[in-house]
């Protein structure tokens, strides 16, 4: 498996070599840098922590900075990639070349938060008539509450907070992969906002 963290920029759109036109997000890597590596002799299993983001000085506390070593300065974000398939020392920058003959990818982040939402967008409730007189239009209708049982079961669709979570969209295609500008080009939409951290790995159901 290889990952990287990388930023979403934004989406857009290209043509292939047929001519058709393919909506693509652009995800910009920065060179990811090698903090530390994990075998199976001292920890139980093989991993390489990567780190990205450069951090003042005034804003590190002595424990976390004690986690990297003495010519790596502290990285704003970690993350530990298990089974890496490259192999790499500390001190190594990784950048988008990493990817180049790689046809499909894995994206995780944090999707965007909605905040407090009614069964129609949270769930894709139908709805009641619009029609006047109707007095049910955007209601969640009956929770299968009564005297027996006398409550509401527990995972029953209702309004409630929506987004903010954790995602990951599977088999995206690799469109193009530009080293100068560190940039890669994927089929489709990746979750979370502009300018968020994303997590790129090799696809796991697609070789």
């Amino acid at each position: 498996m290889k990952g990287l963290m990388a930023k979403k920029v934004g989406m857009t759109q290209v043509f292939d070599e047929n001519g058709n036109l393919i909506p693509v997000t652009v995800i910009h890597v920065e060179p990811n840098t090698v903090v530390a590596t994990k075998t199976k002799e001292k920890c139980g299993y093989d991993a390489v922590v990567l780190g990205l983001g450069e951090m003042k000085a005034k804003h590190v506390t002595k424990p976390y900075a004690k986690q990297f070593p003495e010519n790596i300065t502290p990285k704003r974000q970690l993350k530990e990639f298990r089974d890496y398939e490259v192999e790499v020392n500390v001190g190594d920058k990784l950048g988008v070349e990493l990817f180049e003959k790689v046809r499909f990818i894995d994206v995780t982040a944090t999707s965007k938060g909605k905040g407090f939402q009614g069964v129609m967008k949270r769930w894709g409730f139908h709805g009641g008539r619009a029609t006047h007189g109707s007095k049910f239009h955007r209601e969640a209708g009956g929770t299968g509450a009564c005297t027996t049982p006398g409550h509401t079961f527990k995972n029953i669709k209702m309004p409630g907070r929506m987004g903010s979570d954790r995602v990951t969209v599977q088999n995206l295609k690799v469109i193009k992969v530009d080293p100068e500008l560190n940039v890669l080009m994927v089929r489709g939409a990746v979750p979370g906002v502009k300018n968020c951290t994303l997590i790129v790995k090799t696809a796991v159901k697609r070789k």
